[in-house]
């Protein structure tokens, strides 16, 4: 699927599409939208290629020549959909202290957790989801490992981060981050609500990469 891949930080849904020097316009987001648009309608398992081409106004071979299949379209979709989220919730260009690592995590797992596509998607079709939680990595974790590293990396140049890699460092972050995406609702009642969690989120970050 490497002939898909998207540049997330231009690549955002529902926004309008500008040609510019520093912009190039895709006719694949439209194709994107049109899957989005019906898997928030009826699901993943109900929305074809051909569905898809309906909806965005093409032929079904027109479809067919960007993506083999519907999983080919999702892995791009899912993409652009989470690289959103991360781009549009992480800057960390400048001072990467712990408290701002912290807060740009938990902002963006909240993004995640109230992401209507992520929503609808774990509420019909779980599944999709499971390959990136068992067996390897997606393109946006990838995305979310590299910014996280290299913050972490220009904190320890900084002094405001603890020693040790930086990989493993923010593959720790993630792994951490995973539970309060997916599970944290498991954990709300009456007695600690969701802001409360996201706050013990926020505190095990900065409590982890202090020097």
């Amino acid at each position: 699927m490497t002939s898909h891949r998207h540049n997330p930080s231009r690549l955002v849904a529902g926004a309008p599409r500008t040609s510019g020097p520093e912009t190039t316009v895709d006719p694949r987001d439209a194709y994107l939208d049109a899957a989005r648009e019906c898997i928030l309608d009826v699901g993943w398992r109900r929305t074809t290629l051909t569905e898809g081409a309906r909806r965005a106004g093409v032929s079904r071979m027109t479809i067919y020549r960007a993506w083999s299949d519907m999983p080919a379209l999702l892995g791009d979709l899912m993409t652009r959909e989470w690289g959103t989220v991360v781009t549009g919730h992480v800057d960390l260009a400048t001072e990467p202290t712990p408290g701002r690592i912290a807060d740009a995590v938990t902002a963006t797992v909240a993004a995640l957790r109230d992401n209507e596509l992520f929503t609808r998607i774990v509420e019909l079709d779980p599944e999709l989801i499971l390959p990136y939680l068992l067996a390897r990595r997606g393109r946006s974790q990838e995305l979310i490992l590299g910014v996280l590293a290299a913050a972490i990396e220009a904190g320890q140049a900084a002094g405001t981060i603890r020693d040790g890699s930086p990989v493993a460092l923010a593959r720790g972050l993630v792994l951490a981050a995973h539970g309060f995406v997916l599970s944290a609702h498991t954990m709300v009642d009456d007695v600690v609500d969701q802001p409360a969690l996201d706050a013990e989120l926020g505190h095990l970050i900065r409590r982890s990469l202090q020097p």
